[in-house]
């Protein structure tokens, strides 16, 4: 008696399926910065946990620090390195800076006519330039004020940002444990066994991240500083943090470094060069495949596609999250689409 009515209640339920799911993707679409941001936090909170744990199992006396007291110790390190990066960093940097802009005026009639000077540049206008670029000047400050809105959303989510990923650490068991409800409990197991995986490996891929950074700005900084380059200590630190980024990152330190070498000698500027081409090749035959290649287990294609895409999502956020996001979706793939051999 209830088999006529079987195919029509069907028919029903996956129409009304469809119009919720048409909803749900219209408003995942509407906020998909807030969902990026959540996501970013998420994967920084899985990626900083192993760290956490590390520094909640140390003793110190009879006292075992527990998860709120490892964060609070990790962010006065944080804010301690971040201080004495202000005091050995910024102050060349501004001194430069407020030196540039007060003889600017007096000095850009003799740039100009240096500029002059080279034979391809012969034709140009220098009256012209000089007008544009007190035109520019003019402009800067509102330009500045009216930029001040996007600085402060920018700020704000960050701050969002950073607070998030406290609580994805403090509460990121329970969030975890909510999330594995929502699938049957026949197949809950091996998806927990899935991302227990995954978040190993993007422990290890934090562990190598940070050997090669570390590695990397203490050999930048030395050479900054045995060869003279002005601003050596902030140069260090962003080569050494910008690493973070595959492959974009450390072509921005090298032209960065490059170019602020190139203020005082080029002498400063071939030993920068000199050293990043050794270095690279150290990185690419040595470092990489010991630290990295045999922790994370990607190939480097992998790598360059979720650089791209991450980047495109979600710019520099996203560029940073690339690597841990692939290592999520390769440990997925393996699990559910690879058809293995059998034993």
């Amino acid at each position: 008696m209830t088999e006529p009515d079987a195919t029509p209640r069907t028919l029903r339920r996956d129409i009304v399926f469809a119009f919720a799911l048409a909803l749900a993707c219209y408003l995942a679409w509407f906020i998909r910065d807030v969902l990026v941001l959540l996501y970013v936090s998420a994967l920084f909170a899985v990626v900083l946990t192993p760290l956490v744990r590390a520094i909640s199992d140390l003793h110190i006396g009879r006292q075992q620090p527990f998860k709120g007291s490892a964060i609070f110790l990790l962010l006065v390190v944080t804010a301690g390195a971040f201080t004495i990066f202000g005091f050995l960093a910024l102050p060349p940097v501004l001194k430069d800076m407020e030196e540039f802009s007060r003889d600017l005026p007096t000095r850009l009639p003799s740039m100009l006519d240096k500029l002059k000077s080279i034979p391809m540049t012969q034709q140009l206008n220098t009256a012209d330039i000089n007008s544009r670029l007190q035109d520019f000047a003019g402009k800067a400050a509102p330009y500045l004020l009216f930029s001040l809105k996007d600085w402060a959303g920018n700020l704000f989510d960050i701050i969002m940002g950073f607070i998030l990923t406290i609580y994805f650490i403090l509460e990121g068991d329970h969030a975890y444990r909510w999330f594995l409800s929502f699938f049957p409990p026949e197949k809950r197991a091996r998806l927990d066994r899935t991302l227990q995986r995954a978040e190993v490996r993007m422990g290890k891929w934090l562990l190598g991240q940070g050997s090669l950074m570390l590695i990397l700005g203490v050999a930048s900084t030395i050479v900054y500083l045995s060869l003279h380059v002005r601003y050596a200590y902030a140069l260090g630190v962003m080569t050494g943090l910008l690493n973070i980024i595959p492959v974009l990152g450390a072509a921005i330190c090298i032209g960065l470094a490059l170019m602020v070498a190139a203020i005082d000698s080029w002498g400063s500027t071939l030993g920068v060069a000199i050293f990043y081409l050794i270095y690279l090749q150290v990185e690419n035959s040595y470092l990489t495949p010991r630290i990295m290649r045999n922790r994370v287990n990607l190939p480097g294609l992998a790598i360059l596609v979720a650089l791209v895409i991450g980047s495109a999502l979600a710019g520099i956020l996203g560029a940073m999250v690339s690597v841990p996001t692939a290592v999520l979706v390769a440990e997925l793939l393996d699990e559910y689409l690879v058809h293995k051999e059998p034993a």
